[in-house]
């Protein structure tokens, strides 16, 4: 089912109505991975995206977007000891993490952090965003090794049986493949490098991960699992909209990365 576009833009009202539809419930604890520009010409923007997500969640429920920050890593990772001015002076310019710092990933992430009622992670790369009565608990810590990991938002999300929305967004774009993947003991590896202070002191420290996808896995597995039914699509606007919960797709993700990474695919 579709929602069409009025002349004017899509309004407020036509986003809730279409999050209603496709299953986004009041007092439900909902991550959200959104592309503004899929859905064409919004009235209000990403402000006008918020406010319709957190008008479906009521005040009982808990809204979550990353708030990655990616740019806050070693420009030169691969030098070890700094050869030159040059590779020095890019290291200095990265800035260290701190809660106000902009992230990448997009319009609706970054009206999240406009608002004053939200709480933010400090992690220097994989922080997330939350707005609602559990926001204090999934962005209290994170862990700087397996950011998305156990211990991470991630790992407190699933223990809340929270929802995956994906607004215009595919599961190249679904962070919780990756915590999946760290549940995968042989699960593919790499090194995060930032900057952090320590004791004060602004020191280059390194941390282990699960590696990055780059389209690899994560659509194949998010078409498998679209076909079990287990997840809701609906278009709103332009932006193809799935839901679905994270208890149902973790298990699943976790088997297939698991048979897929043995069998070197």
């Amino acid at each position: 089912m579709t929602s069409s576009i009025p002349s004017t833009g899509l309004g407020r009202a036509q986003l809730e109505d279409g999050l209603r539809e496709l299953g986004v419930r009041a007092g439900s604890v909902l991550i959200v991975h959104a592309s503004l520009s899929a859905f064409g010409p919004v009235q209000g923007g990403a402000d006008a995206v918020v406010g319709a997500l957190l008008d479906c969640l009521t005040p009982s429920g808990t809204l979550v977007v990353p708030t990655f920050t990616p740019e806050v890593s070693d420009p030169h990772a691969h030098v070890e000891q700094p050869s030159s001015d040059k590779v020095m002076a890019a290291r200095d310019e990265v800035p260290l993490f701190h809660d106000a710092l902009p992230t990448s990933m997009g319009a609706v992430p970054t009206a999240v952090l406009a608002r004053p009622d939200r709480l933010r992670g400090t992690h220097p790369q994989a922080s997330v965003a939350a707005i609602g009565p559990a926001a204090r608990r999934i962005t209290r810590q994170q862990p700087l090794a397996y950011a998305l990991g156990t211990g991470s938002p991630f790992d407190v999300l699933h223990e809340l049986d929270a929802d995956i929305l994906l607004l215009g967004v595919g599961h190249n774009r679904n962070s919780f493949l990756h915590y999946a993947e760290s549940r995968v003991p042989h699960h593919r590896r790499k090194l995060r490098r930032f900057p952090y202070l320590v004791d004060g002191q602004r020191l280059w420290v390194e941390a282990r991960d699960v590696g990055d996808d780059n389209g690899t896995h994560f659509p194949r597995i998010g078409a498998e699992f679209a076909a079990t039914g287990q997840d809701r699509t609906r278009t709103i606007g332009r932006a193809e909209c799935r839901l679905m919960n994270s208890r149902a797709l973790v298990p699943f993700a976790e088997q297939r990365l698991g048979e897929l990474l043995s069998a070197g695919a």
